[in-house]
């Protein structure tokens, strides 16, 4: 989802643009850093990077350490539906190539849907070994009580964890901020998901989200879903003039006592930066956009050290 406008975005371009100008790419081909590893795979989206082709996305989030991506198979993802079949096991196998995994797939996908191509598309994915993917969200009608709303979410959402267990594959969701998300107050999805055994389907707790809907209550929201945890996503969300934007890691509205809580958790799962807010869809952000997302891994794993 695109976020809002941001003088931080605009503050880190201007810091960033030396950056830009500098030969980082070649840099970061170069000499790659080592895959970070402990007891988390740490991945991150790739929708900014969506310019470059498979090989160099996988060169370059190789060269920064992750351990993997989260990449789009959506329309107008890194991969069209359309074409799952042929450029899917192309963007696998260049990930392969550089020790990465694709380790959560992003769909628009949340029932099972010719229009969607729900069966085609997971079951390509799951016989290339990809073993979660994030579904695409239910929206509330608010013209009409929210509650009974949650009835006609729960057979979509069974018919597709049956589907997606049957193939090999696990459906994640995120709770995303937003006046009409289902999952962006967190109760009604863990209401939901408490009929669901936590190994057929999962959530992907976005603690940026979190703090947007729920401000002092995300411990209370973690807590809720935590059955289900299956992976962490990362962003920052923060407010000048009653304004949301999103920025760096670390600087701005997440409780820092969210990295100790999630330290001291069992939790050892997944955990996706998500660095959107330099904006995506243009090739000449790129360098600042890996600029950025190296920064902000290098603080994400001092706040998990």
């Amino acid at each position: 989802m695109s976020h809002p406008p941001h003088s931080s975005r605009r503050r880190f371009l201007r810091q960033s643009a030396a950056l830009a100008l500098a030969p980082l790419a070649s840099e970061l081909a170069a000499e790659e850093k080592p895959a970070v590893t402990g007891r988390h795979e740490f991945c991150t989206f790739t929708k900014a990077l969506q310019p470059l082709s498979y090989e160099e996305t996988a060169e370059k989030i190789a060269a920064l350490g992750f351990n993997g991506i989260e990449g789009a198979v959506r329309p107008k993802g890194h991969v069209e539906p359309d074409r799952v079949d042929e450029d899917l096991p192309r963007l696998v196998e260049a990930l392969k190539a550089r020790g990465l995994s694709f380790t959560v797939m992003t769909t628009a996908i949340n029932e099972v849907s010719d229009e969607q191509q729900t069966e085609k598309v997971l079951r390509t994915a799951a016989a290339l070994g990809v073993k979660r993917f994030r579904m695409g969200y239910y929206l509330y009608d608010l013209s009409k009580p929210v509650r009974p709303q949650l009835d006609e979410f729960r057979p979509r959402l069974r018919d597709l964890v049956a589907l997606s267990r049957e193939l090999g594959i696990k459906p994640i969701y995120q709770n995303h901020s937003g006046k009409n998300y289902f999952g962006a107050p967190v109760w009604d999805l863990a209401e939901v998901l408490s009929e669901f055994d936590p190994a057929h389907v999962g959530v992907a707790f976005d603690i940026g989200h979190a703090t947007v809907e729920g401000a002092k209550a995300w411990p209370l929201h973690f807590a809720a879903v935590k059955p289900h945890l299956d992976t962490v996503y990362v962003k920052e969300p923060s407010w000048q003039n009653n304004t949301l934007g999103w920025g760096p890691v670390g600087e701005g509205a997440v409780d820092k006592g969210f990295y100790k809580l999630l330290k001291e958790s069992d939790f050892r799962g997944p955990v996706s930066l998500h660095v959107e807010y330099l904006g995506h869809g243009d090739a000449s952000l790129v360098p600042a956009v890996l600029a950025a997302i190296e920064k902000d891994f290098a603080t994400l794993r001092s706040l998990l050290s």
